[in-house]
């Protein structure tokens, strides 16, 4: 049966290309949600017949699944914890489980965005928190990180070319008073780029804050070896990714894993065994099609890439 566009979504999140997801882990009847969420996702794989171990960082997103996913969760089909899929290992329930399927769907939900208290918004009176679990809130960092650290944030996270002058002028103005909501943030993006700056550039340094809040982009990278390794004989992992940081991490290593022979260039005989971990699945990105984004806009920079491990 084909489900109606929309069919998965919530008021905690809207799920991005579902139906992709479900042609790509058809075949694993054991699946790790590592980015709960909301849930939707996890529904539709549960609808599937799929059984379903999902996680979440953010005790928030696991208690709205947990509630809305309650009659699978009870058949023991759905189990979720609060955990970050970097860290499987600290949930002893999963620490012997072998997936025969992995989703990660990166970036922030759209509950996240929506409540003004989690601090991820440029909308007026905000506050800096940001944070997906524990740790150094938005404000702290803007307040501790040295000028330079802020400048590679910047540029690094956000693709910003004039991010040493956005970092030198939170460091001028966090001299004169702390920065406490977003309103301070957007103050010192517009003093550094001009009047002219707008809810474009606002998005991608708020982003790029949190990705150094959550430290994202070297946890997936430190995380994808683990998630590899976790997968059956032939399993698949499926990655979703928002960001040009995130998908070029995620396209690197599905390439490296997929080539024959993964000896450093100069060394003179293969000592790998010369056997590819795996196969790319899609050689390009899938994106959303343009009903897709009509219907749910922040779905328009999402990248679907699948790599399926040797059987």
């Amino acid at each position: 049966m084909v489900e109606p566009a929309g069919a998965w979504d919530s008021a905690y999140h809207a799920p991005v290309l579902v139906g992709d997801i479900l042609a790509a882990l058809a075949a694993a009847p054991v699946v790790l949600d590592g980015t709960l969420g909301g849930g939707g996702h996890s529904a539709a794989l549960l609808a599937e017949g799929h059984r379903v171990y999902a996680v979440d960082r953010d005790p928030d997103a696991v208690a709205a699944a947990g509630e809305r996913l309650a009659e699978e969760a009870g058949t023991g089909r759905f189990r979720a914890f609060v955990a970050n899929f970097a860290a499987l290992d600290a949930v002893p329930e999963l620490r012997a489980v072998r997936f025969d399927g992995i989703l990660l769907d990166l970036g922030v939900s759209s509950h996240q965005l929506d409540d003004l208290a989690r601090g991820f918004s440029f909308r007026p009176g905000a506050p800096l928190d940001m944070r997906m679990g524990g740790g150094e809130d938005a404000a702290g960092l803007l307040a501790e990180a040295q000028e330079a650290e802020l400048a590679a944030v910047f540029r690094e996270y956000g693709d910003e070319p004039r991010a040493a002058r956005v970092a030198r002028e939170i460091v001028r103005r966090r001299a004169r008073r702390p920065f406490v909501t977003s309103d301070d943030l957007v103050a010192a993006i517009r003093g550094a780029l001009g009047p002219r700056s707008g809810p474009g550039d606002f998005a991608r340094l708020f982003q790029a804050v949190r990705i150094a809040v959550n430290d994202e982009l070297r946890g997936l990278d430190a995380a994808l070896p683990d998630l590899r390794e976790r997968l059956s004989p032939g399993g698949r992992l499926a990655i979703v990714a928002y960001h040009s940081g995130e998908d070029r991490i995620v396209k690197r290593a599905f390439r490296d894993w997929s080539l024959a022979c993964r000896c450093p260039p100069r060394q003179p005989l293969c000592s790998c065994g010369g056997r590819a971990l795996g196969t790319l699945v899609t050689r390009r990105p899938v994106v959303p099609d343009g009903a897709e984004v009509a219907r749910n806009p922040r779905a328009r920079s999402a990248k679907l890439r699948v790599w399926q491990r040797a059987a």
